[in-house]
């Protein structure tokens, strides 16, 4: 699962939301028809600052993407419902799914009766051509998939693969979305076109962009499966998470991703009877992620001694009111609840605990000296490091306040960048960084999470884009070829073993410090809109940039119906 984390960008020329929320003819400000005598829609925020408009699916900075519009004009063969990880997925445009026992062959049945949005049938073929793309153009390949075979027969689509897919069939099903042949076979660089005008199998067609707001209209005629009652989803990107929830609070964004402060007081308050949060947590994590290939912190003991004083539940409270990211006290790094059947015997009961004096404890029988308050390296030299995240992120920008007074517990200076999304994005990937508090990917499993902090196989040289996973570019033979026997274990015995081993290398090593777990939750209004998931019917995440928030969009029904 890729990170389902709102991607801010910059700050220049944005929208503020209490101008949006002002603006009597605003373009999210909502009627119902049968109120208003308005087309029926709704609308949806993501604090990204300024969008390029960019309609590629496959470009994880995209505006597609990073509003979630993507999802809603591309579709992949199955949805999977990340609230129940394990569950098997839904067929979408495959009306059938069929996985081998050892997850290296998959059958599929293409649906009949789906079309693009420009009316031609969609076929076998597509589905053959897409993945036959992403098989071969690694950077289309973000999940790193070992295709073999792809053939099709008639509507039928047979996928082999040269390992087990036990821990990435959701992806290759469910977080894949399918293109169409006669369109694509033209593009020259797939990795990189700005697609202006999209032409997908989804319920919905892009009607217009701008900075105001990205629209998307319903197909009138040709979708496959059900019509959505929403006529119309009005995007925009705001400045930051303060416009995002300004508003929220304000009825001008109906749906969104942000982090809250004060949730209770700044945004349900407002209208206890139709503001609502929910956010079920998964298998994923945040942490901050240390480059490794940088002295001194190449060092595992030093990684340690940082991790040692980090103080997590200050995070929690501080930086994530108390609800956002719940904090991650086992030493593992799995989350509580989600995680715990997949501890280790060797770490049951373990937990993370601020102990300065064992750090320097730690760090002095290391080679490492003291020099007053300063800590100096074993070339004498004092330990500095540079804490980065986009500036927008306030609960990240708190995170690393947080973590830069920690840290100087044991004395290292920190400072802190905010670069934008962009900027912070691509250094992240080139390895052009210190140390940078980021999320892992997250799955049915555990896998997910270890394998895009610790996996040799999603190494890149400094300088070439890392997209999925290894941004520290930690290198451990041992720990690969662990996760390796994991996801190719045909039996639970195999995989605890492989799992202990995996556990017990990110312990003692610390690639990466967790910090606090995902969650894949949204804030929204039902005063227009009635259906959305919840703890009593988690059909599908809540975060309107899942692959899943189709599913919500087409159960959404009109509150006065």
């Amino acid at each position: 699962m890729q990170r389902r984390r709102l991607f801010a960008l910059a700050l220049a020329g944005v929208l503020a939301g209490g101008g949006l929320a002002a603006c009597g003819d605003s373009p999210n400000d909502n009627k119902n028809a049968a109120n208003g005598g308005k087309v029926d829609f709704l609308s949806i925020g993501m604090p990204n600052g300024t969008v390029t408009e960019n309609n590629n699916p496959f470009i994880g900075t995209s505006a597609g993407a990073s509003l979630g519009y993507r999802w809603m004009i591309y579709e992949p063969l199955g949805q999977w419902n990340n609230t129940k990880p394990s569950e098997p997925l839904t067929p979408w445009l495959a009306s059938e799914i069929k996985w081998s026992a050892d997850y290296k062959t998959v059958d599929l049945v293409i649906r009949d009766g789906a079309t693009w949005s420009d009316g031609k049938p969609l076929t076998a073929e597509d589905v053959v051509f897409t993945h036959t793309m992403i098989k071969g153009n690694e950077a289309l390949n973000i999940f790193a998939i070992p295709y073999d075979s792809i053939t099709a027969d008639g509507n039928k689509v047979k996928m082999t693969f040269k390992t087990s897919q036990f821990t990435t069939h959701h992806k290759v099903i469910g977080q894949t979305p399918i293109v169409p042949k006669h369109i694509w076979e033209k593009i020259a660089d797939p990795a990189t076109d700005t697609i202006k005008e999209p032409v997908g199998s989804g319920p919905y067609v892009l009607k217009s962009f701008s900075q105001q707001a990205t629209i998307l209209a319903a197909r009138e005629s040709g979708y496959w499966g059900t019509k959505p009652a929403v006529k119309e989803l009005r995007y925009t990107s705001f400045a930051d998470n303060n416009a995002q929830a300004t508003a929220l609070a304000s009825g001008a964004s109906e749906w969104s991703f942000v982090f809250i402060p004060n949730y209770q007081q700044t945004f349900v308050a407002k209208d206890p009877e139709h503001f609502k949060v929910w956010a079920p947590g998964v298998l994923g994590i945040h942490g901050l992620y240390i480059n490794t290939t940088k002295k001194p912190f190449d060092d595992p003991k030093l990684r340690q001694a940082m991790n040692m004083v980090i103080n997590r539940n200050d995070i929690f409270v501080q930086a994530e009111a108390g609800y956002f990211h719940p904090e991650i006290k086992s030493v593992t790094g799995l989350p509580e609840g989600a995680g715990d059947a997949y501890i280790a015997d060797e770490y049951k009961g373990k937990t993370f605990s601020v102990d300065a004096a064992g750090a320097k404890k730690l760090l002095e029988e290391s080679g490492y000296k003291f020099d007053g308050t300063k800590l100096l390296d074993k070339s004498g030299k004092p330990v500095t490091i540079k804490l980065t995240d986009p500036g927008p992120w306030s609960d990240y920008q708190t995170t690393l306040e947080i973590i830069k007074s920690n840290l100087a517990e044991i004395g290292i200076e920190a400072t802190v960048e905010k670069p934008n999304q962009n900027i912070w994005d691509a250094n992240v990937q080139k390895g052009d960084f210190d140390a940078t508090l980021r999320w892992t990917n997250g799955g049915s499993t555990p896998f997910d999470i270890y394998q895009t902090v610790m996996d040799g196989d999603l190494y890149k040289p400094l300088g070439t884009a890392a997209q999925q996973g290894n941004f520290g570019r930690f290198q451990s033979p041992e720990a690969t070829a662990a996760l390796k026997a994991y996801s190719n274990a045909t039996d639970e015995a195999a995989r605890k073993t492989a799992l202990a081993t995996i556990q017990k290398i990110f312990v003692e090593q610390a690639p990466m410090l967790p910090v606090g777990s995902d969650n894949v939750g949204g804030a929204y209004s039902t005063k227009n809109w009635v259906g959305w998931p919840s703890d009593a019917d988690s059909y599908a995440p809540l975060q309107p940039t899942q692959a899943g928030a189709l599913t919500v969009v087409l159960k959404l029904q009109p509150a006065n119906s």
